[in-house]
């Protein structure tokens, strides 16, 4: 008698992740929408170079021929599209793919819902950081705020005693509020998207903060600061010194060109008044 050996199968495990991503929202004349991001593009090169971007055509609502093209063209300009918002529309397969039930990402809904856990647990939760810190040279390199545990920050360290140093420069202040204890250097990013960013030392040219709240810099400020990056208006920027290449308050921002004469060299603060962007020295 012959016996056969029990063929093992591998069960396949379906997991659900969740990721901020960037919205593009297109609006007509497009001509006039892409002259706009190219302004920005020319301010903040690379900014967009490895970012999720989902692209929301609900407002400009295009034909199925000149999502292609606008795809393409903002290919063109290295911003890669990863999902497509459009109610009732069917794209071909040579689109990306549409996207259904996204959610506003702001600062509370990033943090956790204390109504629905234990207090205990929620104000564990509240305070998660994890701190990934990478020097890739002039050109790239950041931080990214992500989930951790309260009073905990774990850093993954880059090559190099350099890296090392300064990932110990940053710590968690308070759930939600990230501070840099070491100047940031050219090419060096920082992502954090539970809070405010409070930094020690200056921020050089080339540097970026994106913050979910406020950026506070306690030096010269050189690169670009974006505060209120997922829809908080009443997020701020303070300076003790503004040569900033870049300010932008909830998607609004200005220019070095825009603020010479104006505010610059000087210390600052900017806020959104209306749906303007003022940049005023501080008294």
């Amino acid at each position: 008698m012959t016996f056969a050996a029990p063929v093992e199968t591998k069960s396949i495990r379906f997991r659900a992740r969740s990721f901020v991503a960037f919205t593009l929202t297109p609006e007509a004349p497009i001509s006039a929408w892409l002259e706009g991001l190219d302004h920005w593009i020319g301010n903040s090169p690379g900014y967009f170079a490895g970012r999720p971007v989902v692209l929301d055509l609900n407002v400009l609502k295009p034909d199925a021929g000149d999502i292609g093209l606008l795809v393409a063209s903002l290919g063109a300009r290295g911003i890669r599209v990863y999902a497509i918002e459009l109610e009732g529309a069917s794209l071909g397969l040579d689109l990306p793919p549409l996207l259904g039930g996204a959610k506003e990402a702001t600062a509370d809904g990033l943090l956790s819902q204390p109504g629905r856990k234990g207090k205990a647990e929620a104000a564990d939760e509240a305070g998660k950081l994890e701190t990934v810190f990478s020097d890739r040279g002039k050109d790239a390199g950041e931080v990214k705020g992500g989930e951790g545990k309260a009073g905990e920050a774990r850093a993954e360290v880059g090559k190099g005693k350099a890296a090392k140093a300064e990932a110990g420069a940053i710590e968690t202040v308070q759930a939600g509020t990230l501070m840099v204890k070491s100047p940031i250097r050219s090419g060096q990013s920082i992502f954090h998207p539970h809070g405010d960013v409070i930094v020690l030392g200056s921020v050089a040219s080339g540097s970026e903060i994106i913050a979910a709240g406020s950026i506070h810099v306690y030096g010269t400020l050189r690169g670009r600061a974006i505060a209120g990056s997922q829809g908080n208006r009443s997020a701020r920027i303070f300076c003790r010194k503004n040569e900033a290449e870049l300010i932008s308050v909830d998607g609004w921002y200005t220019t070095a060109e825009e603020m010479e004469g104006v505010s610059r060299g000087k210390a600052v603060q900017a806020f959104l008044e209306g749906d303007m962007l003022a940049v005023v020295p501080l008294n």
